[in-house]
Order: structure tokens, then sequence, then C-alpha cells
């Protein structure tokens, strides 16, 4: 008898649904389509600097409970139209967690929070989050992490994240320079900007991997390359890299790797470090040098969600407390509402005066 030599980590193997078969359970209409399409064009002219507002990622850390996600949508849009003629808001909708060791890895991986990987569910609740999200108006962000995953959701997507863990993997340079919308590098976690550039750098040209279509069939995808690549600043095991010092390093490797000079700063992670709260120090920082003239600097992240603060797994989730995070600490509705309005107040000024000069 021939020695089993493969699958010998493998406890089971269950089919999941083709890309195109949940598509047509969860449809997109053609206006829903238009949509996309336009917030995605307006976010490309902000990274591309054609257009003077700042991008705004804002939003929970991660996506547990679909209420708190419809919620906290609504309370966007109302602020996102408010602030519109200075910010484009994009809300913050992560579905997939990468992990340092172990944990949550998301709401499609494990959508019942409780460990039994009911990924099939987890795709469902997450395209149709998408759709209500964007039905009230909103564009939608996201961290692309599982390759497959895109297959599935990228139709309802404006702008889509590289993550600090994933910025030099191959695999993901590949998926970015076939993905349809805007996409953002995150600088390593050790704080190297030269990584994620050179990530820029790969994403541009034409890739070829191995992938699935639309019906579910593994195949090679061919790809023409995205031209609408960014750098996002995160911090790293150094401190913040948010400061103008940062910013003009940032610019000038860019510019030397041909690029378009265009730099995003995550208030959150290791710029604030994990400290919610400090998130406003690192926003009224962008925004100064934005006032002064810092052309490069295309947006900024938030972590936010209805409640301020973060909370672990409860083992009887009954006891979840409603709208704080399970991930990374966020701030509340109230301060994020608060800062943004800062924000947009000090920017309106800065062209008030201008027109006035």
């Amino acid at each position: 008898m021939r020695r089993k030599v493969n699958d010998l980590h493998i406890r089971d193997i269950q089919p999941l649904i083709p890309p195109k078969e949940l598509k047509r359970e969860y449809p997109m209409t053609d206006e829903l389509a238009e949509q996309v399409y336009q917030h995605r064009e307006t976010i490309k002219k902000i990274i591309n600097r054609q257009d003077p507002r700042l991008l705004g990622i804002v939003g929970p850390c991660s996506i547990h409970d679909t209420k708190i996600a419809i919620e906290y949508a609504r309370k966007l849009k109302t602020l996102a139209d408010e602030v519109s003629d200075q910010i484009f808001l994009v809300m913050r909708v992560y579905f997939e967690k990468p992990r340092t060791t172990i944990g949550w890895k998301g709401l499609i991986v494990d959508p019942h929070l409780d460990g039994s990987y009911e990924i099939a569910t987890g795709l469902e609740l997450a395209r149709d989050t998408l759709i209500k999200i964007s039905q009230i108006g909103l564009p939608t962000g996201s961290e692309m992490l599982d390759p497959y995953v895109p297959q599935y959701i990228d139709d309802l997507v404006s702008w889509a994240a590289i993550g600090a863990r994933t910025t030099e993997s191959q695999t993901h340079r590949n998926l970015a320079s076939g993905l349809s919308m805007p996409v953002g590098f995150k600088n390593s976690t050790a704080g190297s900007f030269e990584l994620a550039i050179n990530a820029m750098e790969s994403a541009v040209h034409p890739a070829s991997f191995i992938g699935i279509d639309q019906a579910g069939n593994t195949c090679v995808l061919h790809t023409t390359g995205n031209d609408v690549c960014h750098l996002i600043l995160r911090g790293g095991k150094n401190g913040p890299n948010y400061h103008e010092e940062d910013i003009e390093v940032a610019e000038e490797m860019i510019r030397k790797a041909g690029l378009v000079p265009s730099v995003m700063v995550d208030c959150s992670h290791s710029n604030s470090g994990k400290k919610a709260t400090r998130q406003k120090r690192v926003l009224r920082s962008v925004i100064d040098q934005v006032s002064r003239g810092q052309k490069a600097i295309s947006g900024f992240m938030l972590e936010s969600n209805l409640l301020p603060g973060k909370q672990s797994i409860p083992t009887n989730l009954v006891d979840l407390k409603y709208g704080v995070s399970i991930t990374d600490e966020c701030i509340g509705w109230e301060e994020t509402e608060k800062i943004i309005r800062q924000a947009h107040a000090s920017l309106s000024r800065v062209d008030a005066a201008k027109s006035y000069a």
C-alpha cells in the first residue's frame, strides 16, 4: 500500500460557492455600479493630487456586527455630506484581520466569533454588508488579505489597502496590480518606507499569478498593473512617522521611484502608540502640514466605532458590548465627529485666506 504523503494536516475540505453564484444571490444594481465607479474616480484624482481635497478612511478597526456597521454608516454619511468640500470620507469596512500570532481573523473567516470558521457565511455577510453601506451612498474601503476574497467582493469596494504584514509579499503585490480600485501600501511593521515603495513600483507593472475566476475555477490571472497606488504611513517599531521630516523623506523616495508622491497618514497603530485618543494629535499634525502647503499628503485614516475603547470576545457572546471594537482600540462616534469637523474648519479657513490674498 502506498504511504499517504499529502493532506497530512488537512482535517476537512469543504466546497465554497463560486464568486458568480454569490453575486447572483447578492446582486449589484446598475446604479450601485455607477456609484462605485464615480467614487473610485474621485479617489483616484485625490491620490494623484489632481483633486486638492483629502481622502479620509474612517471606521471600525474591524466589522464584527453588521448591525453596528450599518448604524455607523448612516452617521458617517451625514458627516461625509457636511465636510465633502474639503474631505472625501470613505468608510473603513475591514472583514479580514492579519494576526501576529493567533486571534480572531475577521468576519469573513469567523463570522460567529466562536472558532467555527463558517467562511461561506462570512462571505455572504461581507457582500450583503457592502451592498447595504453602498445603498446608503458611502464609498467603502477594505484591506485585501486573502488573494481569493476579492473575486467575491471587490466590485463593491472603492479603495483597498495592503497591510503592513503583507506589503512585502509578492502574492499581494501581484494581487494589487490586478485590483480594480486605488490601493494603498502600508509601511512595514518595522517602519520601512522602502518596502512599501518597492511594492508600489511592483504593483504598477503587469503581473501573472494563480487565482480563481468568477466560476471558481483555478486559473492564471494576467494583470495590466495598477496605476493608482500610494503610501500609507502607520509608524513602526521606532515610533511614529507622520511628522514633517517623515513626510518629506517619503515624498522624496516616492519621487525617485518615478511615482506620484502621495502619502496617507494612518492616525492609529504605531503613529498613536495604539492609544485611540492620541489619533486626534496625529490628525491635527496632518491638517497643520496640509494647511502650510504640504501637497504630498493625500489623506488620513482613523479607527473609529460607535463607542470608544475595545473589548475581548467573551465566552458568552450575549455579553458583547454593542458598538465597541473587538480588535484595536477605537475612538467613539462623538470624538470622530468632533475632530473631523475641526479638520474641516481648519482647511476651510486656509481656503478662505487664500481667496482673500
